[in-house]
Parts: structure tokens; sequence; C-alpha cells
């Protein structure tokens, strides 16, 4: 239910005005000092129904036009001469709702039916009805409500369109943006990546081609140059938002594995628990600590093996990433950018994480992600 600037709600107002405008046509009846007669009774009915029915004027604007005109007509006919306030109000609440077209009907309607209906109550005075229908229906006042509702319907179009052309306008504004940094990125990276990939392929070409042993150091500039080409890619396209190229996740994460593989590096995949859909932000998430955490491993450990598992719980995906390199409890972890960056991704998720030594030997990642299931 909407509100209005002193959170009255716009019911409780509409219920008010349509109480005090018929209050006010019954107080201009009753002060006509009429006999109470049924043409009488009837007379009154029909000045509270005409002031009561605008209750629903928001709801039903038309329909309420309709129901304050025929009362109006009616208690004319009656012999009330009381304006036709109800009638304003209805044609105010149709024209900010845009109809126009039966609005003008309605009034051409009421305009000369009002004249008959004052015929109708006695008066035998052609002249004397017309003055009566003009006292009860001022033309002035029904084009100004008219003009009212049909001005505050503009202004309320007119704020409508201005917020939509600023939100079209900031999306216009993130776009423009996101090429930009997609053109810097592509321009200042995506060269010297494709030098340091090339320079790395031909190495290797030609010491494979001498017969030399390849040294693990090259093999591993050569995989991160590739892998630096297709993250660069992602986060080109991402940066593009054409809509094509799924993010990165769970699916992803086999991927990984492989790679690790391919450098002298014994991988394991381990998933455990029932699978099920997870949110985007935590498939990517999972994917880019096995990320982080393989990178860290080839780098850094000097392991030989290293195990990553996935967990499915009912509220919570959990991944651990471990391995038997060199690190020690003795031996305090230095936190690098990229397991800030893990804590940072987990943190915004509401999730927890350890990074750190394990046992006598080996280093540990585990990430605890939350996830909100549905049933």
């Amino acid at each position: 239910m909407s509100t209005g600037r002193f959170g009255v709600p716009a019911d409780v107002r509409d219920g008010a005005i349509a109480v005090g405008v018929a209050a006010a046509l019954l107080v201009a009846g009753v002060s006509g000092e009429r006999s109470a007669t049924n043409v009488d009774l009837l007379g009154y009915v029909l000045l509270a129904a005409g002031g009561l029915g605008l209750a629903a004027r928001r709801r039903a604007p038309v329909l309420v036009l309709a129901v304050t005109a025929l009362c109006a007509v009616g208690y004319q006919a009656a012999g009330f001469d009381v304006p036709a306030v109800a009638y304003l109000f209805a044609v105010y609440a149709a024209m900010r709702e845009g109809h126009r077209i039966i609005t003008v009907v309605a009034s051409v309607f009421l305009l000369a039916a009002l004249p008959l209906a004052a015929l109708a109550s006695g008066l035998h005075n052609v002249g004397e009805a017309f003055a009566q229908a003009r006292g009860a229906l001022e033309i002035a006042w029904l084009i100004a409500a008219g003009a009212a509702g049909e001005a505050l319907r503009q202004a309320e179009r007119r704020a409508d369109e201005a917020e939509r052309t600023r939100e079209e306008t900031a999306r216009r504004r993130a776009d423009e943006e996101r090429l930009h940094i997609a053109r810097e990125l592509h321009d200042s990276l995506t060269h010297q990546i494709s030098v340091i990939k090339v320079q790395a392929e031909v190495a290797v070409h030609l010491a494979r081609r001498r017969g030399e042993q390849v040294p693990k150091a090259l093999l591993a500039i050569q995989e991160a140059g590739r892998e630096a080409t297709r993250e660069l890619r992602a986060t080109l396209e991402a940066l593009r938002d054409d809509g094509t190229t799924p993010p990165h996740g769970l699916g992803h994460v086999p991927e990984l594995v492989e790679r690790a593989r391919t450098i002298g590096l014994d991988a394991t995949l381990t998933v455990e628990g029932q699978r099920y859909d997870v949110p985007a932000a935590v498939g990517r998430t999972a994917y880019r600590i096995v990320q982080e955490s393989l990178t860290n491993v080839a780098r850094h450990a000097g392991a030989a093996t290293a195990s990553v598992r996935i967990g499915y719980r009912p509220d919570a995906l959990v991944v651990w990433v471990d391995d038997d390199g060199k690190a020690t409890p003795a031996t305090a972890p230095v936190p690098g950018v990229g397991l800030l960056g893990m804590r940072e991704r987990v943190t915004a998720l509401g999730g927890r994480l350890r990074a750190g030594p394990r046992g006598e030997s080996g280093f540990t990642v585990r990430a605890e992600l939350p996830v909100a299931r549905t049933s």
C-alpha cells in the first residue's frame, strides 16, 4: 500500500476524502429545507453515495466517474440543488490515470443531463433549469479539475522518464568504462603475455629438438603463459559483456587439476557428498581458490603431490587443497597477494578460510562457502 508525504496510506486518505465530501453534500442537501418524502430520502442516498464512491477512485476511476455522474443527475432530479463536488473529484482522478476521452464524454453527458434533471425536479422554466445546472456544475471548475489531473499525470510521467533516463545513462557509462578497461588491458597486456608465451614455446621446442631435457621452470613458464592468455581472454570477454562465454566455476576445476599434472605435479580431485547446483558466485570463488592454491603449490611449495577435495554439505561447499611441500609449522606463511585475494573472496560470501602448514610438512587451504539452498 502506497503512502503519502506524512506516511498515511493512500486508501486511508481516499476514505477520509470520500467521507468528507459525502458529509459536505449531505449538509448542503439538508440546508435546502426539504420535506421528508420518499423522493427526498432517495436524494439523500444519492448524495451520500456520490461522496462515498470516491473511496475507490484510485482502483476504479472510470467506474467512480460514472457513479458520481449518475448520482449528480439523480439528486438534481430529486430536487436537490447541490453542486456536483464528488464528480469534480472523479474527473481529477480519471484524468490523472489517463482516461481523457472517457472523462470528456462523461462530462458532456452530465452537462446535457443536468438541465433535464432540473426540469424533471419540477422546474417549468428552461432558463431556470439551465441556471440551476450551471450552478451545480460550473464549467470552469470542471475544466480546472481535468487540467489538474492531466498536469499531475504528465508530471509523474516525466518523473518516471527522467528516472529511467538516469538509469540508462548510468548503465551506458558503466558499459563504456568496461570497454575502456578492456581496451587498455588488451593493448597493454596481451602483447607482452603473447611474447612470453611464444618465447617459452620456442625454447621448449628447441630443447626437445636438440634432445635436451626441458627444465621444469621453462615448462612452468610455458604453462603459465598459456593460463595467463586464457585468463586474460576470459576477463576481456567478461568486461565486454557479450554473454557468449560462461564464467569459470566448479565445472572447470577438473581442467585445473589436469593442467597441474602436465607440469609434473601428481594432482588428484575428489568430490564428496551429493552434488547440487550452487550459486554462480560460490562456484567462481571455489574455482579461484583451487586455481590459486595449485599455482602456489607449483611455484613455491616444492611439492610432489597435491590433492583437491570438493565437499558438498547441506549448508556449505567446502574446498580443500593439500600438498606435501616444504612448509612446516615452524615456518609461518607470508600472506601474499594470492592468499589475500582468496580471503577477500571467501569473506565477501560470508565464509571462512584457513591457510597454513599441516602436520609435519605440507600446506593446506580450506575454504567453507555458505550455500543458501531452497527446498
